[in-house]
């Protein structure tokens, strides 16, 4: 059994690697070759190119890659319609792996996509190309199920990894006291993307929240945890003198344990808002991106919020602030409004609780035995 995958990005290279380990329980001696980061090739993965080559986000920047990006699809398409793989498994990365699985699927290869393109959301038209391109859709989220089910496309709901890998309960007090707050002190997590771009536009706003709510709660602590040592040392230059690092601490990585600690977080939109959710970390979301990608989002949006927590919820349990309306001026009060109530805070984390509860399916083996069920009514064998 030969078993294809392409991840784009390291959140995607997280939920393959999962699947290959589930794959590998299922199909013993099967081989695993694509695009992957350090997950997928720790579960056995052979990659083609590297996964940063495919990690690019937004109109603009996708615009400035696409001719590497149509290289590396080109290798791709030819080393496999020249070598048929027994499946094909599109990990995230929608834009670039439905016109692959569209070129393989023509030929016969079974294709699944993991993760579902935000086709509810914005740009409805690809859901033509996604009848085309997959005999699967594998869905993380239950309202994408729904959504899917009354396309016309054949999906299946299998949970989030990231809801089986975090804890029901979160030990706030323990994370809390990694980080040696005193008991009166404030702890709010700062996490400003995982792009260089998302820095540069969100960390001052972050910053100068931060030095607004330290002039009405002058013991508050701020800590952000910087992806990449590259990006810490970008994040400290950002925060600047002295007077300002006292108060806020850059450490390398741990989003986790920062969300888990914090009474309170700012955060970017994606994978970080989910993060929260799971940690049971009230948050406030911004985000903000080019003048080009947001005008052409405004013409094609389909949905009332952006932070997963509330498209799951269906309310706004995590503010929204985006693009002008990111601003320090509009945000400060909102995470104010978390800091100064006790009671509202634990209300939300039971709310994310609940959430949480939803997405915890193992999914990492649901998406295995949505892969060997496609295939066993295909008639493949291993």
């Amino acid at each position: 059994m030969r078993i294809a995958l392409v991840a784009g990005e390291p959140s995607g290279d997280f939920l393959g690697g999962g699947l290959i380990q589930a794959l590998s329980a299922r199909f013993p001696g099967a081989t695993f070759e694509g695009i992957g980061g350090s997950h997928m090739t720790a579960a056995g993965l052979e990659t083609f190119h590297p996964l940063d080559a495919l990690s690019v986000m937004g109109v603009a920047e996708v615009l400035r890659h696409l001719p590497r990006l149509l290289v590396i699809r080109r290798d791709l398409r030819r080393r496999w319609i020249s070598d048929p793989p027994d499946v094909f498994i599109g990990v995230d990365a929608p834009d670039f792996n439905l016109g692959l699985a569209r070129s393989l699927r023509s030929i016969g290869i079974p294709t699944l996509q993991y993760v579902s393109p935000t086709v509810w959301a914005w740009r409805s038209g690809r859901i033509r190309l996604i009848r085309q391109a997959v005999d699967r859709m594998l869905c993380i989220y239950p309202f994408e199920d729904d959504f899917f089910a009354r396309s016309g496309v054949d999906s299946r709901f299998v949970g989030h990894p990231l809801a089986d890998e975090i804890a029901l309960q979160t030990d706030h007090a323990a994370a809390r006291e990694s980080f040696r707050m005193e008991a009166g002190e404030s702890m709010i997590a700062l996490l400003p993307g995982s792009r260089r771009s998302e820095i540069q536009r969100l960390l001052p706003v972050f910053l100068e929240v931060a030095d607004r709510i330290t002039a009405v709660l002058p013991e508050s602590r701020f800590v952000i945890p910087a992806a990449t040592p590259a990006l810490q040392t970008m994040i400290e230059e950002g925060v600047g003198g002295s007077s300002r690092r006292a108060r806020v601490a850059v450490i390398p990585g741990q989003s986790r344990r920062v969300l888990a600690g914090a009474d309170a977080g700012l955060i970017a939109s994606g994978t970080a808002t989910l993060e929260a959710m799971l940690l049971k970390c009230p948050s406030v979301m911004a985000y903000r991106v080019n003048a080009m990608t947001a005008m052409l989002a405004r013409r094609s949006l389909r949905i009332p919020f952006f932070a997963m927590p509330n498209l799951m919820a269906g309310e706004m349990l995590m503010p929204e602030f985006v693009q002008d309306k990111a601003n320090a001026e509009a945000i400060t009060p909102a995470v104010l409004s978390l800091l100064e109530a006790r009671r509202k805070r634990r209300e939300i984390a039971e709310r994310f609780a609940e959430l949480h509860a939803r997405l915890r399916l193992n999914a990492s083996e649901q998406a295995a035995a949505g892969v060997a069920d496609l295939l066993s009514s295909r008639g493949e064998r291993d």
